[in-house]
């Protein structure tokens, strides 16, 4: 069963990215957005967490990207940016959406 999660806080507040990893199976999916998105940002300690997940697919919400003042290109590798039109596709490609609040 393909599970979106998706976290909407930051890795560096809450603990909500770092439970959300450790949920996700292989095959599922994980979208970051609202501040979220701070996890995908190279050289931070929770990138590294990202890239060492295995099997699980990484999307961040592009938006909420460019109103933090993040570019495409200081985000780590592997990421998938992904427009509110993405989001909506993610949701209705996998069976169940899981949030992390």
């Amino acid at each position: 069963m393909a599970m979106l999660h998706t976290v909407n806080k930051s890795p560096f507040e809450r603990n909500s990215f770092d439970s959300c990893l450790s949920h996700a199976k292989a095959g599922s999916s994980i979208l970051l957005f609202e501040d979220g998105i701070y996890a995908v940002v190279k050289g931070s300690s929770a990138s590294g967490k990202i890239q060492k997940a295995s099997g699980v697919s990484i999307y961040a919400l592009g938006p909420d990207l460019k109103a933090r003042g993040i570019g495409e290109d200081q985000i780590i590798g592997g990421v998938t940016v992904v427009d509110y039109g993405g989001f909506v596709d993610l949701v209705t490609r996998h069976d169940s959406v899981q949030s992390w609040l």
